[in-house]
């Protein structure tokens, strides 16, 4: 039995997974459960970073798209420190396509003139 805690909602659930059946117990939601199974079979998280903006001094908020496996984080990473980008830049522009090959996308969450 593997114990976790729940991040789907701000109750932080403490969830018993099974490590053989993936049956959840401990989840106050159906999304606790789904959480709790995924997490063991193959977890995922967004990533949030910023990038570099050429010029003045200053970065630029960005994130995933989607969900990537947590095994490549780090490479994401450092794909997102190389990334240097000039304006104009608004919200949800594919700063970079197919990150790490995960199929997720690095998009911009501010706009920038």
């Amino acid at each position: 039995m593997k114990e976790i805690i729940c991040i789907t909602c701000p109750k932080g659930c403490h969830l018993k997974v099974d490590e053989e059946s993936f049956t959840v117990t401990g989840n106050a939601c159906p999304r606790g459960a789904v959480y709790g199974a995924n997490e063991l079979r193959n977890p995922v998280r967004v990533v949030t970073s910023t990038v570099v903006v050429e010029g003045p001094q200053r970065r630029l908020p960005v994130k995933t798209d989607r969900p990537i496996p947590k095994g490549k984080m780090f490479e994401v990473m450092e794909e997102i420190a190389k990334v240097r980008i000039t304006g104009p830049v608004k919200v949800g522009d594919v700063l970079i396509p197919n990150v790490a090959g995960t199929e997720g996308n690095v998009v911009a969450t501010k706009n920038l003139p």
